[in-house]
């Protein structure tokens, strides 16, 4: 799908970190909007969506001069205290205009210069294995989390047409890895999976995030449920792994092949 790329000069970068996120003091997004337009994605029915009268992933925000803003902004944050920071919570940091615009390598550039106390990256694209050079600047006051919500390459077709393929995103958690960047796999929100999904993974990483869509959309599953979601897992005969519990099925693969501590649910696995 090919995004309407807008310009805009934001008056703020960092905004506080609330709900899901109140275990970071602030949130960082350096696009309004996605491409990748996930179905699931509970962003289409947050404000910043609904007010915009236009599809979600048909449009996008590029933020100027964020490196400049930021670098203000994180000052004064650091002056009254802990700085932790989630980037993003409402858009990908490296969607496909990243690649041009380098909007979020200039933000990391800013937090090299005068690290926050911790940085979270989340993201589903492979184009984060281009910053391992400032990544590993930032040596363990940085995690990058990549979204694989399953290893099966027809689910995701189905689910996320526009995202990264499977493949791809496994390849760069082994490229972030070897480079020594902190990673976790985060299977978010969990889709339908092989059983030998955790056996991949445990080669690539030696922590994992596992949420669903009843922990992890800030209503108990009731967001996702008004984007219609169920129907397309009953139109692929896929039901039960629509459900509260479905994730349990997961999670008990994940134990027996990793050290239970290594396994994290929903908001825990996404903490500093």
């Amino acid at each position: 799908m090919k995004s309407e790329l807008f310009y805009k000069y934001p008056k703020t970068l960092l905004n506080k970190g609330t709900g899901f996120l109140t275990d970071y003091s602030h949130s960082l997004n350096p696009y309004t909007g996605c491409s990748f337009a996930c179905s699931y994605c509970y962003v289409r029915q947050m404000p910043v969506s609904t007010f915009r009268k236009k599809e979600w992933g048909t449009w996008v925000d590029i933020k100027k001069e964020a490196a400049a803003l930021l670098r203000k902004e994180l000052y004064k944050a650091k002056a009254k205290g802990k700085v932790t920071i989630f980037m993003s919570s409402s858009t990908d940091p490296y969607q496909p205009v990243e690649y041009k615009e380098e909007v979020t390598r200039s933000l990391l550039e800013v937090m090299v210069e005068n690290p926050p106390d911790f940085l979270f990256v989340q993201t589903r694209s492979p184009l984060v294995r281009r910053d391992i050079d400032l990544l590993l600047l930032l040596k363990d006051k940085v995690r990058v989390s990549m979204t694989v919500e399953t290893d099966r390459e027809d689910i995701r077709k189905h689910f996320t047409p526009d995202a990264p393929p499977i493949s791809a995103r496994l390849k760069t958690l082994q490229l972030l890895a070897e480079a020594g960047v902190p990673t976790q796999a985060t299977i978010a929100p969990m889709l339908p999976s092989s059983e030998a999904f955790p056996d991949k993974l445990v080669q690539l990483v030696n922590r994992v995030c596992l949420d669903d869509y009843f922990m992890g959309d800030g209503s108990g599953g009731k967001r996702t449920r008004s984007l219609g979601i169920q129907a397309l897992y009953e139109k692929l005969g896929l039901e039960t792994w629509y459900h509260p519990s479905a994730y349990h099925l997961v999670y008990d693969r994940l134990i027996k092949v990793f050290p239970e501590n290594q396994v994290y649910l929903s908001q825990k696995g996404f903490a500093p």
